[in-house]
């Protein structure tokens, strides 16, 4: 079977299989040129990054930290997923203006909503670093290895000359083989412009997420403001729009299959040179406690949700980000399993040892550690997924560390309004009691999937879910950290100054607060008889990797090698394509407006319809954005690898115009973080036509595409 799958792989199209074997997310200054344009690329390499004269690295930015977004206009419009500006939409909202419902569209400038906080960065420049960061650390062993790095990074840094609103970052890759540095502008003056409503840019919502045939409008809009000299500057009502260096066109024109497509974004997080021990691991262990986890999570929060319009809007986001990837592991896990990937990491390895016996050794060292290790990764996975989703629990750590911080001398005035201000934020969107019922299910969980050694003494009482509700209800009514019980004459929740006025009283009461005695035990527990074992094995996997990751590159001369994703700014490139993940299953490329109408459910969370576009759905009032089948595309599918981060990528046809924006995967090949694998791997978009669709007729907010260039 290994060897079938591994011979499809060389039976793809020539042009294709060698580019796209392994995926690829490029650093912009290390383009193939031949290899793009022998693909169906028109434009040059420079026309995609360079530092002398403007190019679309000047209209592509990291938004917010977390997703990608682009410039479309000349007056710093910008566009970025619906799901990558969720937080701002829903902080906008109330019941009474619901603009996660009802979508919002300024109908000016001086209608566009202020964003506090959130940021957007440009890359200004990337440079490699190499040799100056790894200048004599030749014979170093940790901890002195790293300390040496930063320092040498520190040097670096201080001797470049930037402008005062530009920063230096230096970036670890290939395992801490190489290095480099990005300069960086940050604007922090951002508005919202409009989104659709959620049943338009979540429509499908977690039913659909990560699954293809698609049919989202996944995109919301910004503005960049600047100062008046269109520099980086603080909020002020007299900013103006930014006038950017480059803006994207964009394209209504129609699509074929096999068109040369690239998505330039900041791609997240991605392992693809692990070795087959650790796939296996992955595949077989973590990957499904994380899932156990998230899936009790999410029944949970979804029964109240369904019921009750204040805790929908309340955990609206939270939710969303919860069933993100609790629904990608799912997906990695088959795709892992489908094509083969242990095997084929097997196979791979056997015939680096054939060039390089030295390997071997290598591989033999990262068997045993992994082997070594799996016990304590799979109670830590169990362990960060249980604090995490019990969100009760992860306010107590916060008020743990609080504690630690202060006997240790540690919290500042600086920091202290950091945590206050956290925890505030944190409150605005939690429920004491729902979180009980949350918790009460997962302690059982925990319980039933923990190995004994790994247990607080006594923790067998949390076994029955059922049992657990009424337990953990009391402990959240008599305690503050839910805000359910006074400290200081206070609520946490509702006069945070007032509760930590005295905070002596403060600490003590914490300290014999049911909740917070919960966690604690947990957490030392786990810090005693997990976390120092994982933690060290994971030094030397990590030491042990960074030899393999050079002995790959060394040895394998046929392959073209490309760093793991860390949310730097890349491009990845391929076709516009469908695919046939199953036997009998075909995919085609695109999808219509007509397969909304097809899904919708009149009133249903995830697949209800607006009105006005099913009117506009039957009057077949498409304007510019029908394609030749006469209906409106949706969405495209392309081989592009991408993974988290990439949302609101644009992706850009062969002249370098904006065709869509990338926003998922399909979900037989979410693996491709570990394994790309060309024949299920695909990248899911909203079609520009689409996008400018909604925002003409269904929003009738022209006045925004008259700003940009349309290609037609």
């Amino acid at each position: 079977m290994t060897k079938k799958i591994l011979l499809s792989v060389f039976l793809l199209p020539a042009a294709m299989a060698f580019a796209q074997q392994y995926g690829g997310m490029w650093i912009p200054t290390e383009l193939n040129e031949k290899e793009m344009k022998d693909l169906g690329m028109k434009i040059s390499a420079k026309d995609i990054f360079n530092t002398q004269k403007p190019s679309i690295k000047d209209a592509v930015v990291q938004f917010n930290g977390g997703c990608t977004a682009e410039i479309i206009s000349p007056k710093g419009l910008l566009l970025t997923n619906h799901h990558c500006g969720y937080g701002q939409i829903q902080a906008h909202s109330t019941v009474q203006n619901d603009l996660l419902s009802n979508g919002f569209w300024a109908k000016n400038p001086e209608g566009e909503l202020p964003n506090p906080g959130v940021k957007v960065d440009f890359i200004v420049d990337i440079k490699e670093a190499t040799d100056q960061i790894l200048e004599g650390t030749d014979n170093l062993v940790e901890p002195e290895l790293t300390k040496k790095i930063n320092k040498n990074i520190e040097v670096y840094k201080n001797a470049q000359k930037i402008e005062s609103y530009q920063s230096i970052i230096v970036k670890s890759m290939y395992y801490g083989n190489k290095y480099y540095a990005y300069t960086t502008e940050t604007y922090k003056d951002i508005r919202l412009v409009g989104a659709p409503p959620q049943s338009i840019g979540k429509f499908g919502s977690d039913t659909d997420n990560w699954v293809w045939p698609r049919h989202t409008g996944d995109f919301s809009m910004f503005r960049i403001y600047a100062g008046k000299d269109n520099k980086p500057a603080e909020y002020s009502k007299d900013n103006i729009p930014y006038v950017p260096k480059h803006y994207l066109p964009v394209s209504i024109k129609d699509k074929a299959e096999n068109d040369f497509t690239f998505v330039f974004g900041f791609p997240g997080k991605t392992t693809e040179y692990l070795p087959a021990v650790a796939v296996e691991k992955i595949m077989k262990d973590i990957d499904p406690a994380r899932i156990a986890v998230r899936e009790v999570a999410l029944k949970t929060l979804d029964e109240k949700m369904r019921a009750d319009s204040e805790t929908r809007i309340k955990y609206a986001s939270k939710y969303a980000s919860v069933a993100n990837y609790w629904k990608k592991w799912i997906g990695e896990v088959e795709g892992l399993k489908k094509s083969n990937a242990v095997e084929k990491k097997v196979m791979y390895e056997g015939s680096l040892i054939a060039k390089n016996p030295e390997i071997k050794t290598t591989l033999d060292q990262l068997n045993k550690l992994y082997n070594d290790q799996a016990p304590y990764a799979l109670n830590n996975a169990y362990y960060t997924e249980v604090v995490r989703n019990a969100e009760t629990l992860k306010l107590a750590g916060d008020y743990y560390d609080y504690i630690v911080s202060t006997e240790a001398g540690k919290m500042d005035d600086k920091e202290l309004a950091k945590l206050k201000g956290k925890v505030t934020s944190f409150y605005k969107d939690y429920s004491a009691e729902l979180d009980a019922k949350v918790t009460a299910k997962l302690l059982a969980l925990y319980v039933n999937k923990t190995a004994p050694q790994f247990l607080p003494v006594g923790f067998n009482k949390y076994k029955d879910e059922n049992q657990n509700i009424p337990i953990i209800e009391e402990m959240s009514k008599n305690s503050i950290v839910t805000g359910r019980a006074q400290v200081n004459g206070a609520a946490l929740t509702a006069d945070i100054e007032k509760a930590f006025s005295n905070q002596d009283k403060l600490i003590r009461t914490l300290k014999k607060d049911p909740i917070f005695q919960l966690y604690a035990l947990m957490k030392e527990t786990y810090m005693k008889a997990a976390d120092p074992q994982f933690t060290t094995l994971q030094g030397k996997i990590d030491d042990l990797q960074k030899k393999f990751m050079a002995q790959q590159m060394a040895t394998d001369k046929d392959r073209k090698f490309f760093p793991d994703a860390n949310s730097t700014l890349r491009v990845t490139y391929g076709k516009v394509k469908g695919s046939t993940p199953r036997d009998a299953v075909s995919y085609g490329y695109q999808t219509h407006l007509a397969g909304v109408i097809e899904k919708y459910v009149p009133g249903d969370y995830e697949f209800d319809v607006p009105k006005k576009l099913i009117d506009l759905y039957n009057k077949k009032d498409y304007g510019a954005y029908k394609d030749k089948t006469g209906d409106v595309p949706v969405g495209f599918t392309a081989t592009n690898h991408t993974t988290g981060g990439n949302s609101g990528s644009p992706a850009l046809d062969a002249n370098g115009n904006l065709v869509g924006l990338n926003f998922d995967r399909q979900w037989e090949g979410t693996m491709s973080d570990i394994n790309y694998d060309p024949r299920f791997s695909r990248n899911i978009m909203v079609d520009t036509k689409y996008i400018l669709f909604i925002i003409d007729k269904f929003a009738d907010s022209k006045w925004l595409i008259d700003e940009m260039k349309v290609i037609k």
